[in-house]
């Protein structure tokens, strides 16, 4: 149980790093240049919905990301539209221009691409379904151990 908990918080960053690495790729042949990876992962938390910033925060992992720059960058390229609340100035909500529905469209069509290539070469539906029912089940126990007034064991 040890080396496979290890091995799996050691594969996830990797995985991570890697799926980035393809929709930057996704991005250099659609010759995008003016967003990039993180903010394209952006695109797709926003959907066709308005959300705040914060509520952007809560649904994506940007590590490492400053979420309200890329928001203002990815307004001043034309990705999104950005309109602040009348009651509260500190709080804005935005959603995606008819550019970044564009954008969007095309990174879904590369994503199913890789989906049917997937499913010839490598992972079944039912692999890829339990592989996230084990991921739905890390995220709760790590929600958990590190929830409000719970302590994680310290390291021995």
């Amino acid at each position: 149980m040890t080396n496979s908990y290890l091995n799996v918080i050691q594969l996830l960053p990797q995985i991570h790093r890697r799926f980035m690495d393809v929709i930057k790729k996704d991005l250099e042949g659609l010759r995008i240049q003016d967003i990039n990876n993180v903010q394209s992962i952006m695109l797709f938390n926003i959907g066709d919905t308005a959300l705040s910033v914060g509520e952007l925060t809560l649904r994506g992992v940007y590590i490492g990301s400053n979420v309200s720059y890329h928001v203002k960058k990815m307004v001043e390229n034309g990705y999104l539209s950005q309109e602040h609340s009348l009651y509260d100035r500190r709080v804005s909500h935005v959603r995606l221009t008819e550019k970044g529905r564009k954008l969007r469209e095309d990174l879904i069509m590369a994503h199913q691409h890789r989906i049917d290539l997937l499913s010839e070469v490598a992972l079944s539906s039912d692999e890829l379904q339990a592989a996230i029912s084990v991921l739905r089940l890390l995220d709760r126990f790590w929600t958990d151990v590190a929830g409000p007034g719970r302590r994680s064991p310290p390291f021995v």
